[in-house]
């Protein structure tokens, strides 16, 4: 049965502003231009001006793109954030947290500045983000597109609930992403932001490319995968689009795990 055009209509984002990390390469390319081809502006935080591929390819949507800097690593950048997007008159009504990093070492030799690193591109970056756009969705009036002041999207892992070889740092921010998503969700879900994550499985991109190549791990991963291959980006464009959209307007405190059925193993 074709769907209805209300049902179609629910999952538009005509008229909104979408602030993501992470979004010049990989998953976080595909759910910028996801976003984009449903009707979102786009602001992406980047480390600098030199790649502008996601740019250039939310502007061929039709859509307005704009790239602000900062390096994630840094704390004192990241505070400087949200206060210059509002400066500048954006009114932002989506928030898609994906950059992230990883380190590897076995966990009684992990050195503290990769473990300081992990934590603050990964999680603290996440809160201050959380924390000041949130305000600033709080202060909007809920939107007749998506019924709602705000929604924000954090990328969690399939490490939130795994412990996963020799990434300690990164198991623990994850982890800790996930429950932060819920505890921002008990506090702002009936004020109208709803707070979601999604969980990826294993993926093609270039944080993997460890695992990638070294034939062993990659064997054994792929055959516990049920759908019997690697995720890609693409997999998360439709994904993000739904908890961004009036489609979820109920689903808030939630972590979406997108791993081609691994848990369910």
């Amino acid at each position: 049965m074709m769907a209805t055009s209300a049902t179609m209509a629910s999952f538009s984002l005509e008229g909104q502003t979408a602030v993501i990390t992470g979004g010049t390469r990989g998953i976080g390319q595909a759910v910028a231009v996801s976003l984009a081809e449903c009707g979102a502006d786009i602001i992406l935080i980047q480390r600098d001006h030199s790649n502008t591929a996601t740019l250039k390819a939310i502007e061929a949507w039709g859509r307005k793109a704009i790239i602000y800097t900062a390096d994630l690593s840094s704390q004192a950048e990241v505070a400087a954030l949200t206060p210059a997007i509002l400066k500048d008159g954006h009114k932002i009504n989506i928030l898609v947290n994906c950059a992230g990093i990883q380190r590897r070492h076995p966990s009684a030799e992990f050195p503290d500045n990769d473990w300081n690193e992990v934590l603050q591109v990964n999680l603290t970056t996440v809160f201050t983000l959380c924390r000041d756009i949130g305000a600033h969705m709080l202060s909007l009036p809920v939107s007749s597109t998506t019924n709602r002041r705000g929604s924000i999207i954090n990328f969690a892992s399939l490490l939130s609930f795994q412990g996963g070889l020799t990434v300690p740092a990164y198991s623990a921010s994850k982890g800790a992403v996930a429950q932060l998503t819920k505890a921002l969700s008990n506090e702002w879900a009936s004020k109208g932001v709803n707070v979601n994550a999604i969980a990826p499985g294993y993926i093609e991109t270039e944080m993997n490319t460890a695992l990638l190549a070294d034939a062993s791990r990659l064997k054994s991963i792929s055959e516990r995968i049920p759908a019997g291959r690697w995720g890609k980006p693409e997999d998360f464009g439709g994904t993000t689009v739904y908890l961004a959209s009036r489609a979820s307007a109920y689903v808030s405190g939630h972590v979406l795990v997108v791993d081609g059925g691994w848990m369910g193993r």
